[in-house]
Parts: C-alpha cells; sequence; structure tokens
C-alpha cells in the first residue's frame, strides 16, 4: 500500500468504520494512545474517514481527551467543564476557540521563559540545585501542555505515599542547602 502524507509533513491516518486506526505514514495500525504520543511528541497529524475522505481530526483528538480524563487524575476542572459548555449556543462561542489557542500558546511561553529564568538566574550558585528540582516539578505538573512529554505518573499507584517522599527529599535538601549556605558564610 502506497504511503500517504498531505505534503506539509502531516501524518495521514485514516480510521475504519470499524474503528480501526490505520497509519499511512508507517503502514501499520495504531491506537489512540498512539496519536496521544504522537500528540506529545509535536507529530502533526490529520484523521481522516476512510470511506467519505471527510477530515474527522477534531474528534478523535476529543476522544483522546476523553480517555485521558478517564484513567486517573483529571486535568479539566468540572468547573471550567460547565463553563465550556454554556458557552454552546452562546453568541460568543465562535471567540472560544481562539481565546482558548492563545491562552494555551502564552501559558507554554511564560513555560519557557520562567524556565529560562529560573536556569540563568541561580546558575552557580547554592540555590541552582533547588530551583532545579522546582522545575521539574513544574514541567511535570504542565507536562499535559507540552508536545514531547512523557505522560506523568500522578494517576499510577500510591499518590500520598511518593507525595511524603518528595516532602521527605525536599526537607533533606532544604537542610543541605542551609548548611552549605552556612558554610559559605563562614
Amino acid at each position: 500500500m502506497k504511503k500517504q502524507s498531505s505534503g506539509d509533513g502531516v501524518v495521514i491516518i485514516k480510521k475504519y468504520a470499524n474503528r480501526r486506526l490505520y497509519n499511512t505514514e508507517s503502514s501499520s495500525y495504531i491506537t489512540l494512545d498512539h496519536l496521544a504520543a504522537m500528540t506529545r511528541e509535536g507529530r502533526e497529524f490529520k484523521v481522516v474517514d476512510a470511506k467519505t475522505d471527510a477530515d474527522i481530526t477534531h474528534n478523535v483528538l476529543t476522544q483522546i481527551i476523553m480517555e485521558e480524563e478517564s484513567r486517573g487524575e483529571t486535568m479539566l476542572p468540572v468547573n471550567f467543564l460547565r463553563q465550556l459548555i454554556s458557552m454552546y449556543g452562546d453568541s460568543m462561542q465562535k471567540m472560544v476557540p481562539g481565546y482558548l489557542e492563545a491562552s494555551m500558546d502564552s501559558f507554554r511561553v511564560n513555560q519557557q521563559q520562567f524556565k529560562s529564568a529560573v536556569e540563568g538566574a541561580f546558575a552557580n550558585s547554592p540555590f541552582a540545585e533547588m530551583a532545579k528540582r522546582n522545575m521539574a516539578m513544574l514541567e511535570a505538573a504542565s507536562s499535559v501542555f507540552k508536545p514531547g512529554a512523557a505522560p506523568g505518573n500522578a494517576a499510577s499507584g500510591s499518590t500520598e505515599a511518593s507525595k511524603d517522599q518528595e516532602i521527605a527529599a525536599l526537607k533533606a535538601e532544604l537542610q543541605r542547602l542551609n548548611e552549605k549556605i552556612e558554610k559559605l558564610d563562614d
């Protein structure tokens, strides 16, 4: 079978009536998890109905979000979902997609700027290690917004025990940094 793409690096995914997804670039059947991973990697794809050739990318992406939300810790707050639903049919409905897209773009830019500022401000200082840990926590919390990020394990296992371990590790790191600062003062 001939490999297909839309000419600009966008991978064409065909969805068949039996709900199977076919990646025309790799000539293989894939799952929604594969499409989620492609999204995180920053790969552009277009999902088309195999019979009608209609673009159904939006529906498939929405389905991926629903699957992600049902797996564990949710990212979309109930109040946000209610507000979003209430906007359907509203006179402002056409403005919402652009606003949400601009907000996410701004979030990514701010995150990158914060990361750069922290890395530059604390280079070669006693606080460098603490700043790196804080950035790691920020990145883990916001990894769903960043293409190419691996999914976190917040939904897997006992989060209470892992929180206690993180707190203990941070306390130990803080103590170690305080000792370094005291040595610098001497």
